[in-house]
């Protein structure tokens, strides 16, 4: 890597072939996602309630932690909460499938609870020097949910525009930490009603918030709808190198999985 933030076409390109991929423990959803949660990048899920995004984010914390395909080796994860909905309890259930040891696998989640949105930008510089420190001990970065704060702080319209430019900030610093210590970056998102929807015959109104900003940073999104019982469908909502499809994956006891039929 040169000094002035250059680097060839070839040196970028054998960095990229650091790139690995996290199981979110269904086989349909990682076909879905070409393979599992990229590292380098940001994954972005959105749904209404109960469609599953922190169910997936506690899946996460304990598949990381599992060596996979393609020689990964497996990780230590940071979880990011700006919502109060992570529970330890939740990831003892996961690990029981994968055969893991409650106290070794919780010891490999590091994490936070966010208050304000400049406490959850803090803790991102928190996050880079412990990545740095550590190098390659780490492998994933969960924030659930990226909005929640920034909701709260900016409430007002005539604050739009501060709040999506602090937005943007967190986001590439996210993007940031991603590629610079190849980790995966997990964030989960909310919906909304489109207000402009009503005018055009789109067949679902509601989208992810947080506008072009979340849209253009996040690397993959995919949309979570419920299905019947535990089902749920997800879908790729804009990604560069992805057709649209979908997956069809279900909320059990030990985590996310694929559908029984």
């Amino acid at each position: 890597m040169t000094t002035n933030g250059f680097q060839t076409a070839l040196e970028y390109s054998d960095k990229r072939k650091q790139v690995f991929r996290i199981s979110s423990g269904s086989e349909e959803l990682d076909k879905l996602l070409g393979g599992g949660m990229e590292s380098m990048a940001i994954t972005e899920v959105f749904g209404e309630f109960r469609t599953g995004k922190t169910q997936l984010s506690h899946t996460l914390c304990v598949t990381t932690q599992l060596p996979g395909k393609n020689g990964y080796s497996g990780g230590k994860v940071v979880f990011i909460d700006t919502e109060n909905t992570f529970r330890p309890d939740r990831l003892k259930e996961i690990a029981d499938r994968f055969n893991l040891d409650h106290g070794a696998m919780l010891d490999n989640v590091l994490y936070a609870r966010a208050y304000t949105s400049e406490h959850q930008m803090e803790l991102l510089d928190c996050v880079a020097a412990k990545f740095h420190e550590e190098p390659g001990v780490f492998k994933l970065l969960i924030v659930d949910s990226i909005m929640a704060l920034f909701r709260v702080d900016f409430s007002g319209r005539g604050e739009l525009a501060d709040r999506q430019q602090k937005l943007a900030q967190m986001l590439s610093r996210l993007q940031k930490i991603s590629e610079e210590y190849n980790v995966a970056v997990f964030i989960t998102n909310q919906m909304t009603a489109d207000p402009g929807a009503t005018m055009s015959f789109q067949a679902d109104p509601k989208k992810p918030i947080g506008g072009n900003i979340i849209a253009h940073a996040s690397t993959t999104r995919i949309s979570l709808r419920k299905g019947r019982g535990e089902m749920r469908i997800a879908k790729i909502y804009d990604s560069p190198d992805m057709p649209e499809s979908e997956a069809t994956f279900s909320i059990t006891g030990g985590g996310i999985a694929d559908a029984k039929e």
